[in-house]
């Protein structure tokens, strides 16, 4: 392990490639040439660690290219990486098979459990030298994506405004504002359209290559191979979504039309559904460092844990968290491995969503804090999506109690607004599924087709949406802005599915405060060292796939907001 520093000092080297490819042929050979287990168990370890250190160099190089995508050397830095990785595909699966082969691999299994094996099991279906033009390709296209949307900016009332900057303005109590800043973001799309279909358009058909290569039917097998579901099929997620249809779009369209009178309009448009006060939304009180503090205080008194974790990322600078022009849009958590360090990214832009971050990307990296400094194997430090989510929503709901210190006289109504949001994007969640599901189902769509299909799946879970006449999205183009649908494919239904359990420990909650925080943190500690539904088991939550457990998830919350609001 490295000495730990301040992200800002840490040393950015290319990676050994060379290194790592002879480490990976080393390793086949003492694994296959190992007397005992302890020989097999060192020849492993010895490989993690090389590879570690080749995962931080990655890692901190696309953290600030993400930080500034004008940075010539990053971007120049992250192509040659994803390059060099793609060439190591041949020995790395030579690698995996020679582990899956192992004669030790009972001893391996009984000491770290099977999820190890099933990761290296699913990871020899889904690489291939035969890919290796397709993945280098995707990334190209991936970082292309990136650096359109991160650059595309326009005027807002003498401002330069990049998309989170115009966000902000729709949720002003000013209507007209709201309007005209939704109109400036609706035409940023538009004409950044063509760059981002043509895009998407490669991406999906490099997708559903590699797929065909490998000997899946389609795309979305290999999608979910690769995000390591081996829990459920896209039948049951199907069956998730129906759920989200009959129990969650009802109360949303209700709470909708309440939005509407609260806020005095005769239709309820899409730019009005950010404001759910007609006083205005709760936003927090402080600037960046302010906020930093008031956390690192909150993590603190919430429990040990949680206060060593945050005083470890303030003590050594590990955010960046205020949008600047050429920033990557959104939000998310990485870590450095050889450092055992978490990190957060975010664009701060004035609103509660900057203390969401605090509390979201937070709970990803405290879970990834505990992981990287308890379980000793790195690909079994943090779960699945669907797992990893229910950290990060569940410590939006327990960080509850001190929104205060945030929100000052405006705390009631940011919880009021933070439940409305948390159930409100599930059927936008179930959305981008089925459109996924959809177009790699027919992967030869056209742009419009592709809007087309939007257009009907929105109209099922969203009947309220209204985009004020904007042609553009009434035909169908609001997915083009879901960074997801292009970067992660199928890895956004993962929220939804964690948002149940997150409803499940906030219910809980109420009820035994401390109980539920003993299974979250039980959760935490387990990081990826067992399968999605063993690890529900293990943070003692209701399986989302199961009929009738929506209901049994969300009931106590539609029934709060409905008294809230």
């Amino acid at each position: 392990m490295k000495s730990m520093m301040d992200f800002n000092k840490m040393p950015y080297e290319r990676p050994d490639m060379n290194g790592l490819r002879a480490a990976y042929e080393q390793t086949c050979d003492r694994l296959s040439h190992a007397g005992t287990y302890e020989e097999a168990r060192a020849a492993f370890f010895t490989l993690q660690d090389k590879n570690d250190q080749v995962q931080t160099m990655a890692s901190i190089c696309s953290v600030r290219n993400t930080i500034d995508k004008t940075d010539a050397f990053y971007e120049s830095e992250v192509k040659w990486i994803r390059e060099a990785l793609a060439g190591l595909i041949p020995v790395l699966k030579r690698y995996q098979m020679a582990l899956a082969s192992c004669r030790f691999r009972p001893e391996f299994e009984m000491e770290f459990g099977q999820q190890m094996f099933r990761l290296v099991d699913a990871a020899i279906r889904t690489t291939d030298e035969s890919i290796i033009s397709e993945t280098i390709r995707e990334g190209e296209i991936s970082q292309a994506y990136e650096k359109t949307s991160a650059l595309a900016s326009a005027c807002f009332r003498g401002e330069t405004c990049n998309f989170y900057g115009l966000l902000k303005h729709m949720e002003s109590t000013d209507r007209n504002e709201r309007r005209e800043a939704f109109h400036t973001w609706t035409a940023l799309y538009e004409s950044i359209a063509p760059q981002l279909d043509a895009q998407y358009d490669e991406l999906v058909h490099l997708r559903t290559e590699m797929a065909r290569k490998l000997g899946f039917e389609q795309y979305t097998e290999l999608a979910y191979l690769n995000l390591s579901r081996f829990d459920y099929t896209k039948e049951d997620a199907a069956l998730f979504r129906k759920q989200i249809r009959e129990i969650i779009t009802p109360a949303v369209t209700e709470i909708r039309e309440r939005q509407r009178i609260r806020l005095g309009v005769d239709h309820l448009r899409y730019y009005d559904e950010m404001l759910i006060f007609p006083e205005g939304n709760a936003n927090p009180i402080g600037n960046m460092e302010t906020l930093v503090g008031k956390a690192q205080k909150m993590y603190r008194e919430m429990s040990p844990e949680t206060g060593e974790f945050f005083d470890f990322m303030v003590r050594y600078h590990l955010f960046d968290l205020e949008t600047r022009p050429g920033k990557h849009m959104g939000g998310y958590m990485t870590s450095f491995p050889a450092y055992r360090a978490p990190f957060i990214f975010s664009n701060f832009n004035g609103t509660s969503a900057d203390v969401n971050v605090l509390t979201h990307e937070a709970g990803h990296a405290f879970q990834g804090y505990i992981g990287m400094h308890s379980i000793p194997v790195s690909d079994l430090t943090s779960s699945t999506s669907e797992i990893n989510e229910i950290h990060s929503m569940s410590m939006e709901h327990f960080a509850y109690p001190w929104m205060g210190e945030f929100f000052g006289e405006k705390t009631e109504q940011y919880i009021t607004s933070h439940l409305i949001d948390a159930l409100a994007v599930i059927p936008y969640m179930a959305c981008v599924d089925e459109f996924q599901h959809g177009i790699y189902a027919s992967p030869n769509m056209d742009a419009l087709e592709r809007r087309q299909l939007w257009h009907s799946i929105e109209r099922l879970y969203m009947p309220w949406r209204d985009y004020d006449g904007e042609s553009f999205l009434e035909e169908g183009g609001f997915w083009m802005q879901k960074q997801h649908i292009f970067l992660y494919p199928f890895y956004y239904i993962d929220y939804a599915l964690a948002g149940m359990c997150a409803f499940q420990y906030y219910g809980r909650m109420k009820e035994d405060r401390s109980e539920a925080w003993q299974d979250y943190l039980r959760l935490c500690r387990a990081g990826g060292t067992k399968g999605y539904f063993e690890l529900l088991e293990e943070g003692r939550l209701l399986n989302p796939f199961r009929e009738g457990n929506v209901e049994k998830s969300v009931r106590h919350v539609i029934e709060e907001i409905m008294d809230r609001y």
